[in-house]
């Protein structure tokens, strides 16, 4: 898992534009909100579900059930937790999303887009929410950080994902075959001034204009693939009208959408917000223990849905030959069937009863990933993929596992070669703290170490402190 380690840096005045429209937003309350935005931002992390073990007895982020605040910021990059994607080191109010997915509730199996996916917490956050039988499609625009969405997913480990690299745009040609949309929308970072200064030096009134309108043309594109009835759920980090409640008022005006309510606990101090009778979700600094956020939920107005994918078979990702599927077939236990494709880059288990949609998305989309990397290279010698070992669809004691210490966990995320090849012969799973890192092969008199090296850490460390939940006291008994 990538994390956002924050080196410490000079205060950066605020914009006078930006001061006065808060003055006249929040009124007597602004002193409060002007003074929050010089202290500390809060430190979260959410908990991948499927790998956990234990319980924590750190504080916990009130509106998600798998969200804890840290007393501070440890050294994440150094955590093999963290690269096993036992965890997701996230803004707090953010993890918001979890309330309105469990507010709008469809009846699955639910086909669901996160249109924004970059660099990965909503995408994760949804395969922690999302039931087994459900698809999630997270795409990214970006090249370079679609690269580090397929990371980050995959070291979540849930099959039950396709990840794309295309432009919204892309999506206004496929069919309305989506129940759920999520765009967190690339907005003026207002909510980021407090943890990231360049966001306010970046910030200007005109580039805050620009960005409304390009969230209008996001949203117009994506609402096509929606299904009639279907949900989207818009968000953004900053506290602008015109980038939040006035674009969900758009959306009633241009798209019929209809508003959806979120219930609220008051000691949330979430600020609902009104405009032509939508409501958003706004998080201030001074009010809730996190970072700037808006969100709303919105239903499209229900049709009939005509839409069947059609009979056919992906052309890029190829059904794989028999020979290779039950070869890899014993290496994996789901609650879903899999179904095994290949492509140049390798095998990959897909949920079996969405097979259809490959065809579907391959002549519109750019599909970098479809289900969960099995393997690579060909029989009789399949190279296990990275994102195997580390996802709970690997079958238990399939393959031994070799328990490493924290110096050389650390050293294998390094990608550096063992001092001394574990016992088993052949492939072996790398462990700490028994949670999977990676594959070490047992050659004889040394081991290969099959960490990626575009996922290894760069940090040469010295002393490497404990990962923060190995501390008793962050446990309960």
């Amino acid at each position: 898992m990538i994390p956002n380690n924050r080196e410490p840096v000079a205060p950066v005045a605020l914009p006078a534009p930006f001061t006065e429209r808060m003055e006249r937003q929040l009124g007597s309350h602004a002193g409060d909100f002007f003074a929050a935005l010089t202290g500390e931002p809060p430190v979260a992390v959410r908990i991948n579900p499927a790998k956990w073990r234990g319980e924590i007895s750190l504080e916990k982020v009130p509106w998600s059930n798998t969200g804890y605040y840290l007393p501070g910021r440890p050294q994440f990059t150094l955590d093999p937790w963290l690269h096993a994607g036992a965890y997701y080191v996230q803004e707090p109010s953010s993890m918001f999303l979890e309330q309105a997915v469990k507010t709008v509730n469809p009846e699955g199996p639910l086909l669901v887009l996160d249109l924004c996916g970059a660099p990965g917490g909503k995408s994760t956050h949804l395969l922690s929410l999302l039931a087994p039988e459900d698809l999630l499609v997270s795409n990214e625009v970006i090249r370079s950080r679609a690269a580090i969405l397929e990371e980050n997913i995959q070291k979540w480990g849930s099959p039950n994902v396709i990840v794309t690299n295309s432009d919204p745009r892309d999506f206004s040609r496929l069919p309305a075959i989506f129940d759920l949309v999520v765009v967190d929308a690339p907005c003026s970072g207002e909510g980021l001034f407090r943890k990231d200064p360049s966001a306010i030096r970046e910030w200007s009134s005109e580039n805050a204009s620009l960005c409304a309108a390009r969230q209008k043309r996001i949203v117009a594109d994506v609402w096509q693939c929606l299904k009639p009835g279907g949900f989207l759920i818009y968000s953004t980090c900053t506290f602008n009208p015109g980038e939040n409640e006035e674009n969900l008022a758009w959306l009633k005006q241009q798209k019929g959408a209809e508003p959806v309510e979120i219930t609220l606990q008051p000691g949330w101090k979430i600020q609902p917000v009104q405009n032509s009778g939508m409501t958003g979700y706004r998080f201030l600094p001074h009010l809730t223990k996190g970072e700037g956020f808006f969100t709303g939920v919105i239903q499209k107005p229900a049709g009939a849905t005509t839409f069947r994918f059609p009979k056919g078979e992906p052309k890029i990702f190829q059904p794989a030959l028999k020979q290779v599927s039950a070869a890899l077939l014993p290496w994996l236990s789901s609650r879903e069937e899999l179904r095994f494709f290949s492509n140049n880059n390798g095998h990959f288990a897909f949920p079996a009863r969405w097979a259809a949609i490959l065809p579907v998305v391959e002549k519109t989309l750019k599909v970098i990933q479809a289900g969960l990397p099995a393997a690579t290279g060909n029989l009789p010698k399949p190279v296990p993929h990275p994102a195997l070992a580390l996802s709970p669809a690997l079958r238990p004691a399939i393959f031994p596992e070799y328990e490493m210490t924290l110096e050389e966990a650390v050293s294998f995320l390094r990608k550096e070669t063992p001092a001394a090849p574990p016992p088993a012969p052949g492939w072996n799973v790398a462990t700490y703290q028994k949670m999977p890192a990676g594959w070490l092969k047992n050659v004889g008199n040394r081991a290969n170490n099959y960490f990626p090296k575009e996922w290894r850490i760069r940090m040469v460390p010295g002393e490497i402190p404990p990962p923060w939940h190995h501390s008793r006291e962050n446990f309960s008994n």
